[in-house]
C-alpha cells in the first residue's frame, strides 16, 4: 500500500514532529512534509499551543508549490475550530492532491472526521503509515484522550542493589552528573513533575528543569495529604505549583497559596490523597506526560493503584546495603506468580551509570 518513498517522507515528518518534543504540550507533537514530483516543497512542525499547526507551517513554506502535492502528516489533520482554524480547510484551500496520515487523532473532536472530510472532498487519503512510531511520540496525548489520564513515567536513581537513599534519608548523590543531566531531559519533555511530601521534607528539591535548555517549566505537583509542607520549601518558589491535600485545612492552604501555589483537596476514604482522582484532574488540566520523582512510599502507592506506565531507572555501580531505603514500598508476595512483570524498552550506559527504561505489562 505504501511505497519506499512514502516511508521516507513520513519518517522525515516524524523527525520534524520531534522538534516539538519539549514545547508542543498540551497539544500533540506533529510534523508535516509536502512533496511534489518526488521533491520536498514545504515542511513544518507544531511548535506550541496556540500557534500554527504543522500543516499550516508546511503550506506557508511551500506557497504555490503546494498545489497537487502530497502531504505527509504524523497525525490526522484537525477538522474542528480550536485556537486555530481546521487544518483540513487549509489543505483543501491550497489544492493538495493527497494526504498520508501516520495515525488517526484520538481526540474525540477529530477521531476520523478529518480524514473523512478530506476523502469526501475528493482527495486521495491514506493512513496507518509508521503509526506505531507516531503513537510513541505522542504517547501522553494518546493516554489523555483514550484513558482520561496522563502517561505516568516514574523516575528513580538507585544503587545496583536497588537502594535509593540511606536509612537517614540521605540520597545526594547516588548517580553521577551525566545521569542527572539526562534525567533533566526527561523532566523537560514532561507536562508536570510529581513528588511527595517526604521527598520535599528530606531533599528540599526545586523540581525544575535546569541542566538542559528549555522554553518552559513543567507544572510541579506535590502530594501532601496533611498540608505539612514548609512555606519556605524551594519547590514553592517560582510559578506553576500545585499542592494536593486530603485534609481540608483552609488556613494552611491560604498560607501556601500566599506563596503563589494552588492548593486542591482530593481525599479518599482512608484520608489520603485520591491518586486516581488526581490523575483525572491532571488530565483535565492538559497534562499529557507526568514525570514522577518521589520516595518509595508514593512510588509504591502509584504502582499498587496501577497508575505507573513506565519506569525510568538510573542504576549506579555501587552497593549501599539492605538497611537503606528501597525503590518501591510494595506488599510481600506469597507466590512468584503474583509478581509484576516488565517489558524492557531501552538499556544503555549514561556516564558511569546504567539507564533502564521499562514498561509495566
Amino acid at each position: 500500500m505504501f511505497s519506499a518513498a512514502d516511508h521516507e517522507f513520513m519518517a522525515r515528518a516524524l523527525r520534524l514532529a520531534e522538534s516539538g518534543l519539549y514545547s508542543a504540550t498540551p497539544n500533540p507533537r506533529v510534523g508535516c512534509v509536502l512533496v511534489r514530483d518526488g521533491t520536498v516543497v514545504g515542511e513544518g512542525w507544531h511548535e506550541k499551543a496556540g500557534g500554527p499547526h504543522a500543516e499550516v507551517h508546511a503550506l506557508q513554506s511551500a506557497g504555490d508549490l503546494a498545489r497537487g502535492a502530497t502531504a505527509y502528516v504524523t497525525l490526522e489533520p484537525c477538522s474542528h475550530h480550536g485556537r486555530t482554524p481546521p487544518c483540513c480547510e487549509a489543505l483543501l484551500a491550497t489544492g493538495i492532491g493527497r494526504v498520508v496520515a501516520a495515525m488517526q487523532d484520538p481526540n474525540p473532536l477529530v477521531a476520523g472526521q478529518g480524514l473523512a472530510w478530506l476523502r469526501d472532498a475528493g482527495l486521495a487519503v491514506d493512513s496507518g503509515l509508521l503509526a506505531n512510531e507516531a503513537r510513541e511520540l505522542n504517547i501522553g496525548f494518546v493516554s489523555r484522550m483514550e484513558r482520561g489520564r496522563p502517561w505516568v513515567r516514574l523516575k528513580a536513581a538507585a544503587s545496583l542493589d536497588g537502594r535509593t537513599a540511606l536509612e537517614n534519608g540521605s540520597s545526594q548523590w547516588i548517580t553521577g552528573p551525566d545521569a542527572r543531566r539526562d534525567g533533566h531531559r526527561w523532566r523537560a519533555r514532561a507536562c508536570a513533575i510529581l513528588t511527595g511530601i517526604g521527598t520535599v521534607r528530606d531533599d528540599d528539591p526545586q523540581l525544575t528543569v535546569r541542566d538542559v535548555e528549555t522554553a518552559r517549566q513543567p507544572l510541579r505537583v506535590v502530594v501532601d495529604s496533611r498540608l505539612e509542607i514548609d512555606p519556605s520549601a524551594r519547590v514553592l518558589q517560582g510559578e506553576r505549583v500545585l499542592v494536593v491535600a486530603a485534609v481540608e485545612n483552609h488556613l494552611l492552604a491560604s498560607i501556601i497559596e500566599a506563596r503563589g501555589a494552588e492548593v486542591i483537596f482530593l481525599p479518599n476514604d482512608a484520608g489520603k490523597v485520591d491518586l486516581q482522582a488526581l490523575m483525572r484532574e491532571l488530565a483535565k488540566r492538559g497534562i499529557n506526560e507526568l514525570h514522577v520523582e518521589a520516595g518509595f512510599k508514593l512510588n509504591g502507592s502509584l504502582l499498587r493503584e496501577g497508575l505507573v506506565d513506565e519506569l525510568l531507572l538510573y542504576l549506579a555501580p555501587s552497593l549501599i546495603g539492605d538497611a537503606s531505603r528501597g525503590l518501591f514500598n510494595l506488599p510481600a508476595l506469597d507466590d512468584l506468580a503474583e509478581k509484576r512483570t516488565l517489558q524492557w524498552r531501552d538499556v544503555r550506559q549514561v556516564g558511569s551509570d546504567l539507564r533502564v527504561v521499562a514498561r509495566l505489562t
